[in-house]
């Protein structure tokens, strides 16, 4: 099994990207998301994630840019009645902090608006995955706010820290804050915070 191929990045197309490594091409198939984390690169690692096609039998790689967009994949395609084609084409609509978002809040329109989904399959992945991502099953959810938010919680932290209160407890109050709303701007943690602390 491959866990990710690094090299020359030969190919690269909004749905596929070839991987040169060592005078072999590896072609995988990618979403959206990572098309544009690699464009204008020519050294590339993609993480790998092999499906079974079940029509013919055949095995497709699916190559993602990040560990966290391949988790999402895989959690998606752990869904009764969500195949890998459904999958990337949701992580291709939705960046994996969107989806994350909008499985978190619940928000059925914003799965629904993904091409081809109706809102009973918005239910049913909103069902199955927010216990899944809320407790950070698969890396998802700590990895995925550790670095998409990073910036914001660092800047609260830092005028908290000015403000007297101890990095400790100072880094406690952000991490509940965000769990509870991730998508928090940096004054709202702050207050929030100052409510805690």
């Amino acid at each position: 099994m491959t866990d990710y191929i690094t090299g020359k990045l030969a190919v690269l197309t909004p749905t596929r990207a070839v991987i040169d490594n060592s005078g072999i091409g590896y072609v995988s198939e990618i979403s959206l998301q990572t098309y544009q984390a690699l464009e204008g690169k020519t050294e590339a690692c993609v993480f790998i994630q092999s499906q079974v096609n079940p029509r013919d039998g055949s095995q497709v790689d699916y190559g993602f840019a990040t560990r966290e967009e391949r988790e999402l994949f895989r959690l998606i395609t752990g869904v009764s009645g969500m195949g890998a084609a459904s999958a990337r084409m949701m992580l291709s609509s939705l960046s994996s902090e969107e989806f994350t978002q909008a499985i978190l809040s619940e928000d059925i329109n914003r799965i629904k608006s993904v091409k081809g989904l109706g809102a009973k399959t918005a239910q049913r992945l909103i069902l199955e995955l927010k216990d899944k991502i809320v407790k950070g099953d698969a890396n998802v959810s700590s990895t995925l706010f550790s670095a998409e938010r990073n910036a914001v919680a660092e800047e609260a932290e830092a005028a908290l820290l000015m403000l007297g209160f101890t990095k400790a407890n100072v880094g406690k109050a952000i991490q509940k804050i965000l769990k509870t709303k991730p998508d928090s701007k940096v004054e709202e943690i702050i207050k929030a915070a100052l409510q805690m602390l």
